[in-house]
């Protein structure tokens, strides 16, 4: 699934090929794409919208329209596709937006996972989903006592609290084992033995992993790109993530991997031993 890197990536792509387009028609292929509106009141209100502005906010992917902000949240495989308008329509390509010069502008899924939601400009950030993220990572007011507060009651693995989109915003599986391995936290660790210190540590490492992967592009993984032709080569750094039997590369234990709330889980069992 793409986290935080790869959907700034994705937006850095989309800006220089949609940026003050107009949407001049839209089709929908498969309707549970589109979690709000109703897909027929969707079609209706995004005709003649212009492309204003492309951001992020956690893993979501937000264009600011003339009335409303679209959301995109890719899931599993999400990307982005451009054709010309009238190409034949691929299996997994599921809402079309046609723009001004006949670009069609194509959302493929495979998994069909993908969600979008078209919210007035004046209520996107007391709505469902934006209301109900956490800050994001270079979020001034992310703090070792922020992040503390957050978790210092929870009895959950912090792998899986760290995870939590509703406390640090864009933290996936693959960057969540990178940063706690850098800290020299286990991933098993309840969330509320971790030291103030501890989470003044990932905080640090998560702006350090987060903003290498970010000058890198991302990682790709299996099935993931951005959009055709564009890969992340973040993947090439990686340190534990997908490096089970390997050596660790601080101090040369073998890599292990378990599973943590159902997600596959990295770590050094000897510099991760806290």
């Amino acid at each position: 699934m793409p986290e935080k890197p790869e959907v700034l990536t994705v937006v850095k792509s989309l800006k220089k090929k949609i940026l003050g387009k107009t949407i001049t028609a839209c089709n929908i292929y498969w309707d549970n794409i589109i979690a709000s509106p109703t897909p027929s009141v969707f079609k209706q209100q995004i005709i003649d919208q212009k492309i204003n502005s492309i951001t992020t906010r956690g893993k979501w992917i937000v264009i600011k329209l003339d009335d409303y902000n679209l959301l995109i949240h890719l899931r599993m495989e999400g990307k982005f596709f451009f054709r010309t308008k009238g190409d034949e329509k691929l299996k997994h390509e599921h809402v079309e937006f046609i723009l001004d010069d006949n670009i069609s502008f194509r959302f493929h899924d495979v998994r069909k996972f993908g969600k979008m939601y078209l919210i007035e400009n004046d209520k996107v950030n007391n709505t469902k989903p934006l209301n109900e993220i956490g800050l994001e990572f270079d979020d001034k007011n992310l703090t070792k006592e922020y992040l503390f507060d957050k978790i210092n009651t929870k009895k959950l693995p912090i792998k899986t609290v760290l995870l939590d989109q509703s406390i640090i915003a864009g933290i996936g599986n693959i960057y969540d084992d990178e940063i706690l391995f850098m800290s020299g936290i286990n991933p098993n660790r309840k969330a509320n033995e971790v030291s103030l210190k501890d989470c003044d540590n990932i905080i640090k490492n998560t702006n350090i992993v987060l903003n290498k992967a970010i000058k890198l592009g991302g990682t790709t993984i299996k099935s993931f790109t951005s959009e055709e032709g564009v890969h992340g080569l973040f993947q090439n750094e990686l340190l534990v993530h997908g490096k089970a039997g390997t050596n660790c590369p601080k101090c040369g234990t073998m890599i292990e991997k378990t599973k943590i709330g159902g997600r596959g889980t990295h770590y050094c069992p000897k510099c991760q031993n806290k």
